[in-house]
């Protein structure tokens, strides 16, 4: 699809690493999905989210995420008017369209449980009053390895509301080379133009909902499923919300790849980045960087039979 390609090109001339995560952070955005992306500092982590937010038609905000943040500092608050007299709610920036939250494990958990009726729900109840969020909303979220200083575990209950959780991993020394040479975060990045608007992307978000996924392919996305809550190795496994989750990554991957239905490999190649953070291991109760949930999922797939 061709705006779906000016999109990815667009993100390209900016973020010169993971090709692969580029097309995995489209994919949240055509399945109506959040996406976390962790990794060590330095390797671009901002500069992929910042370059898909300019990409597109849409107010932004970015949120640096501190421990002295509070909620009301992300959802907004409502004060007196004095000439009025009466109660004014000035919004947070979560009441954009794409919201950047930087190091979201930064904060502290109250604030980050902040996030979490906005992004289930698309609305946000703040003094008894419930108020929608605007149409497209996405948060992408940027954390550093727990090992850091100063980071806080996210909860289960958060982990669970992010579609995919990315790693991106170290650029290859061809690209580390043009990174040094074009240096995209200073001069790319300031120039960046949109190549979507938000009416293109919702009706896009549209179709993606269309695309056809046969019974047998469902039955797959359960039997995986399944397996996670039967593994020895999992102390939880994945949840309805899981398999909903996956079936949105794998239509976006079709519409992604140009085609109105699913097939297998649209599955497969999601199950890591969608299901991974939503288990839990036995051995690791932590497992921060999720190598052991990322072991796990791959003896699932290699046991589990897809359909021809």
């Amino acid at each position: 699809m061709q705006q779906l390609d000016q999109l990815r090109n667009n993100i390209q001339t900016c973020f010169l690493g993971n090709r692969q995560a580029i097309d995995k952070v489209i994919i949240c955005l055509l399945a109506r999905g959040h996406v976390l992306i962790e990794d060590v500092p330095g390797v671009g982590k901002t500069t992929l989210a910042v370059s898909l937010a300019k990409s597109l038609d849409c107010s932004l905000a970015r949120i640096q995420l501190t421990p002295d943040m509070l909620p009301s500092d992300v959802l907004g608050v409502t004060v007196w008017d004095q000439q009025q007299g009466e109660f004014n709610f000035k919004p947070g920036p979560i009441f954009n369209n794409i919201v950047l939250a930087d190091e979201v494990n930064r904060t502290t958990p109250r604030t980050q449980s902040a996030l979490l009726e906005a992004m289930n729900e698309a609305q946000v109840s703040i003094d008894g009053v419930t108020r929608k969020l605007k149409e497209p909303f996405i948060v992408i979220a940027t954390q550093n390895p727990f090992e850091f200083e100063g980071t806080y575990f996210l909860p289960e209950s958060q982990l669970d509301r992010f579609l995919m959780r990315l790693q991106l991993g170290y650029p290859s020394p061809e690209d580390e080379a043009r990174i040094l040479t074009l240096d995209p975060s200073r001069n790319a990045l300031q120039h960046l133009s949109p190549v979507l608007t938000a009416t293109e992307l919702v009706e896009l978000q549209r179709l993606v909902e269309g695309v056809q996924i046969d019974p047998a392919l469902n039955e797959y996305i359960v039997a995986i499923a399944a397996a996670t809550r039967t593994n020895d190795q999992l102390q939880i496994g994945v949840s309805p919300r899981g398999t909903l989750a996956l079936v949105r990554a794998a239509r976006a991957t079709a519409m992604l790849h140009d085609r109105d239905y699913v097939v297998p490999d649209d599955i497969i190649s999601n199950v890591i980045p969608v299901f991974a953070h939503r288990v839990l291991s036995r051995t690791y109760m932590h497992d921060a960087d999720g190598v052991a949930a990322h072991r796990i999922m791959q003896q699932i797939l290699e046991t589990v039979p897809s359909p021809v």
